[in-house]
């Protein structure tokens, strides 16, 4: 009657067991699903020369698995000045995802001591990298600088 009793309750955990397997298999699916989204990083050098003229150039993409867990929204008001703002498009030139960028030129950095303080430092060539969602329809890319009340086109590319 025990050996009877011990089979039967053997039983009824291996067969709990292969359906809890089951119902584990399913969301393993999803995840190797989930990790099919990438991540697009891109990595600009930005020059100054004497005369002032700043040029940026895209030296390396990568493209890496993962998802963005938000993409800040972005409003012309948010931009500061002086600040770049990073428009990606679609093969038609509409507008796909819009961010900005603080000015790489210009940094800000904060010093400790009794008081907080924050100085802003201007250099002659920096580097800065912009990251988006992987997306088949982004074919462009262009970085403006915010001057006063217009935009001024430092770099285009088509992907």
């Amino acid at each position: 009657m025990k050996i009877a009793n011990n089979l039967l309750a053997i039983s009824m955990l291996l067969c709990c067991g292969v359906g809890t397997l089951k119902s584990q298999s399913k969301p393993s699916q999803n995840i190797s699903q989930q990790n099919e989204n990438q991540i697009v990083y891109l990595f600009f050098k930005i020059n100054k020369d004497t005369k002032g003229v700043e040029k940026i150039s895209l030296y390396d993409k990568k493209i890496v698995k993962g998802k963005l867990k938000s993409i800040p929204a972005f409003g012309d008001k948010e931009a500061l000045q002086n600040d770049f703002v990073v428009t990606l498009s679609d093969a038609q030139g509409n507008e796909i995802i819009k961010q900005s960028v603080e000015d790489p030129l210009n940094p800000e950095f904060e010093s400790y001591g009794d008081t907080i303080e924050r100085h802003k430092m201007s250099l002659q060539e920096s580097e800065f990298s912009f990251r988006f969602p992987y997306s088949d329809n982004i074919k462009a890319i262009k970085i403006e600088r915010i001057n006063h009340s217009k935009k001024q086109v430092l770099f285009t590319q088509n992907f």
